[in-house]
């Protein structure tokens, strides 16, 4: 019997949330006995459709099973629809997308979506900034790219939520530290930086928050660098070696946690191929706050109350 094999695509290798990604969709494959091949789009969405295009023309003896991808930028609605077309089943990680039930209409191939909560992960921010700054105040917030999805969800679902005397500033970064430290380094650099006072720094992901931080890291004036770095900062992930570690050591003050999918994608898909079934079109994980929302809150009342005394 022919070893079930699958493709899965991936955004970087130099993001936490990537990584572990991929280091899930390892763990399961040699679970369930598979094949799989793991490439990485260097952040590209061009990268990433040649990538998937060269392996959908190639002989057919060696297609995958699958294609798993997380979408750099668009979400490749033509790549979809030829891989589909050539028999190849279509997962899409974190990303909502349109096109999933025209193809289940028509192709065979098992094809679905296993995305994070990210409505509900901004959600869970905006309740972070209610907790850690009960009298309002301002966050500056560095968010992944505008293109994102994931992104703008997050963002939407932090508006919802955050009480309307939060102030949020907005840097914009890449979902990795080097660009979260580029982008505050440089807003640093403006004049109105020096005018606009912060309580909260947060990120639409860990790694861009300690990046941020890095960026604080370096001022020269040790008056100004105590001040901003004496501030809670808050990002989103939570692998439990990152993020979780980071709180535990004090470098964030609070993370939440968004579960793996690649594993339970590609964990779908076997199962799919294997019967012949699709499974639902789009299957969502539960983000959750670390520390609790109520802890995290608990924690910065009595930060002030020690500051005060």
């Amino acid at each position: 019997m022919k070893k079930l094999h699958f493709v899965v695509s991936l955004t970087t290798n130099d993001n936490d949330y990537q990584m572990e990604q991929a280091i899930a969709a390892e763990e399961t494959a040699r679970r369930l006995g598979v094949d799989i091949q793991i490439i990485y789009a260097d952040n590209d969405a061009i990268v990433q459709s040649q990538q998937l295009l060269k392996l959908i023309q190639s002989n057919s003896d060696s297609h995958p099973d699958a294609i798993i991808l997380e979408p750099v930028g668009t979400t490749l609605p033509q790549v979809a629809r030829a891989a589909a077309a050539a028999g190849i089943g279509w997962v899409v990680l974190n990303r909502e997308v349109d096109y999933i039930s025209e193809l289940r209409k028509t192709y065979q191939a098992p094809i679905f979506g296993v995305s994070s909560d990210h409505l509900e992960i901004g959600r869970i921010q905006g309740r972070q900034f209610a907790g850690v700054l009960p009298k309002g105040g301002s966050v500056l917030h560095i968010q992944g790219p505008s293109e994102s999805s994931a992104s703008q969800q997050r963002t939407t679902g932090m508006q919802a939520t955050k009480p309307r005397d939060v102030e949020v500033k907005v840097l914009k970064g890449n979902w990795t530290d080097a660009s979260a430290y580029k982008a505050v380094s440089s807003w640093l650099h403006l004049s109105t930086s020096q005018q606009s006072p912060m309580d909260i720094i947060a990120a639409q992901n860990d790694a861009m928050a300690v990046g941020a931080k890095k960026a604080f890291q370096e001022l020269p004036d040790n008056v100004a660098r105590d001040r901003w770095l004496s501030l809670p900062y808050l990002g989103i992930d939570g692998l439990p070696k990152t993020g979780q570690a980071w709180v535990r050591r004090g470098l964030l003050a609070g993370t939440i946690v968004v579960p793996s999918n690649s594993g339970k994608a590609l964990e779908m898909a076997v199962q799919a191929v294997q019967t012949g079934s699709n499974p639902e079109e789009c299957t969502r994980t539960v983000p959750t706050s670390y520390p609790a929302e109520g802890a995290l809150a608990a924690w910065q009342a009595e930060k002030a109350r020690i500051l005060s005394v």
